[in-house]
Parts: structure tokens; C-alpha cells; sequence
């Protein structure tokens, strides 16, 4: 498939471990993997019946207990770029929760610092985005992500978000989380309209954010529509994780084209890589059979992550020429 530039604006850092970093990991720490890959594979990736979002986070489990030493985090970040890269992105935000990766006694700050440690391993041009998890009982873990990011924003990482059980822990619970990231100058994109509904949508743009982690369930109600439309609001989709989740029954149930003929700024994404077995070339791969996507289609969404995207001018304009010169 030809593109104009891949960039994935939407992904998990512990969903896209691939196979073969698994294994470098599981040895880097003695720690012992199934005795076949078909086994491997049931422990990383959702199956076919996957019911709802509940199996799908079951996947995360393995791969978080293989991320909590500074090397494993590093050589993790270090090698997707580089998978990255060989399938042809060009730029990527790579999207973890630090305070999930201090079970063996690892601070958050040395967890930020491990996974800038392995960006800069790779000439991939990426950055990363330090998530805050939904939870009752991790007050003080995620004001203490979103005051570390202040001090690695334009040295690795690049915005703060919120990702976790929408649906359980809803998102007007965390105005306090973007309030500080704005007194801070911190950017940010908010997971909302996933699990939960529009009024998840409508709490994460009063909270001031201008991207939506998936943000699809603002299509049941037109008014929101127009609101994202007229704010410039830029939607990350994630096609296959949404499928996997049962938040629509088949590729060609899902509402890209009525999100774009609406007017709305969409990108596609991965969400992970590993558990939904894809890549962001496969994803469009399957949008392009099921809507008939333009190369003029294809390259504006492509504008679109690149506007959305939290680099720098220089990056942005960089990458920009590096679409419009693709053929």
C-alpha cells in the first residue's frame, strides 16, 4: 500500500510489544515465557471472540510484569521505534503510565527517564506521552506524573493524557489532573468516547483538551459533532482495537467516513499493536477496502496527525514536506 507518511498519533507502549522483544526481555530478566509461541501469542494478543473491553485489558497483564526494570523499559521503547521505523512510519508518540512500571521498586522519574533513555537509542523521530491512569486510589500517583512531565516535555516526552476504564471511573472525576497540566504549560489529549459516552467527550473538551483519545460515541449526538467540528478538535481513531471491544460489529460499521464527511479532523492509529495484531499500514489497509479511501484522503489524515501532533514547529514542518513530497 502506497501512503504518504505513517504517523501514529495513539500508541501503548505495553500493548505493542512484539514477540521478538518479548522474548529479549523475558531473558534480559530470567523471567519464563510459555514453552510454544502459539501459547506466547494467547498470553499477548485478544482472540477473534474477544466479548468486550474487560478481555481486551486482560492482554496487558504479561506485559506489564516484563517492564519494571530501567533496562527492560528502555530496550522496549528503544525496539519499537525501531519496528516502527522498518514498517515505514515516520513519526510516532508512544504512550505509557509510569506509575504502572514501579512494582519492583523503580520511581516514576526513573521509569520517564529509562524510556528516554531507549528513544534516544533510535534515530526514529518519536516522542512520548506519560498517561495517568483511571483508578479511585491513585490520586497522588497521578499528580506526580503529570508534575514530572513538566520537567521532560521537549526532552522526550511530549504531553500527559489519562487512559484506564472510562466507563468505571468517568472522566469528570479528573478535571484536577488538566487543570494542573495547564497551569504547568503541559500539552495534553484525553482518552473519552470509548466505553463511555458524549458526556465523557463533553467533560474532556471543558477540560480544554484539542485531541480525543478514540472519541467515536460523540456520533450519538449531533450537537457534539458540530462543537468538535467548530473547535478544531482532531479525533485519534483506533479502527481494530474498537472492533475488538465491541464498540462496532464489522470494519464497515465503523464511522470514519461519517466522521470525515462531517467535517471532523480524524487520524488513524494503532491503540496496540501487539494485542490487536496490527500495524498502522494494516489498519489502513482495511479502511481503504471498506470506504474507498483517496490518495487525497489518505494524505490529508496524514496532515491531520501531523497538526495534531505535539513536536515541535521544525518536526512538524519537516515531516509535512516529508508527505507532500511522497508520492
Amino acid at each position: 500500500m502506497k501512503t504518504p507518511g505513517l504517523i501514529d498519533l495513539h500508541l501503548h507502549l505495553d500493548g505493542s510489544l512484539s514477540v521478538k522483544s518479548v522474548k529479549e526481555l523475558a531473558a534480559l530478566q530470567n523471567i519464563a515465557l510459555p514453552e510454544t509461541e502459539e501459547e506466547l501469542l494467547d498470553l499477548l494478543r485478544v482472540s477473534p471472540g474477544c466479548k468486550d473491553l474487560t478481555e481486551y485489558l486482560e492482554k496487558f497483564a504479561f506485559p506489564g510484569e516484563l517492564l519494571q526494570t530501567k533496562e527492560a523499559i528502555a530496550l522496549s521503547v528503544y525496539n519499537l521505534q525501531e519496528e516502527l521505523k522498518e514498517q515505514g512510519l515516520i513519526h510516532a508518540e508512544i504512550r505509557f503510565a509510569p506509575q504502572l512500571h514501579t512494582k519492583k521498586g523503580l520511581t516514576q522519574r526513573e521509569v520517564i527517564e529509562a524510556a528516554i533513555d531507549g528513544l534516544n537509542r533510535s534515530d526514529f523521530s518519536a516522542e512520548l506521552i506519560l498517561c495517568c491512569m483511571r483508578g479511585n486510589d491513585n490520586r497522588e500517583e497521578n499528580l506526580e506524573t503529570v508534575r514530572l512531565a513538566k520537567d521532560y516535555i521537549g526532552k522526550g516526552a511530549c504531553a500527559v493524557d489519562i487512559a484506564g476504564a472510562e466507563a468505571l471511573f468517568p472522566t469528570e472525576n479528573f478535571g484536577e489532573l488538566f487543570e494542573l497540566a495547564k497551569e504547568l504549560g503541559i500539552p495534553y489529549t484525553i482518552h473519552a468516547g470509548e466505553a463511555a459516552g458524549p458526556e465523557s467527550v463533553y467533560k474532556a473538551l471543558e477540560f480544554g483538551t484539542k485531541r480525543l483519545g478514540h472519541g467515536v460515541r460523540s456520533l450519538e449526538d449531533p450537537a457534539l459533532i458540530e462543537k468538535i467540528v467548530a473547535e478544531g478538535i482532531t479525533l485519534e481513531l483506533c479502527p481494530t482495537s474498537n472492533l475488538h471491544t465491541c464498540m462496532f460489529p464489522c470494519i464497515e460499521e465503523y464511522p470514519i467516513r461519517k466522521l470525515m464527511d462531517a467535517g471532523v479532523k480524524v487520524t488513524v492509529n494503532t491503540d496496540n499493536m501487539t494485542v490487536s495484531n496490527v500495524t498502522l499500514g494494516s489498519e489502513f489497509e482495511k479502511l481503504i477496502a471498506a470506504f474507498d479511501l483517496t490518495d487525497d484522503e489518505i494524505k490529508n489524515i496524514a496532515r491531520n496527525s501531523v497538526n495534531a501532533c505535539f513536536a515541535s514547529e521544525e518536526t512538524k514542518k519537516e515531516l509535512l514536506e516529508k508527505i507532500e513530497k511522497a508520492e
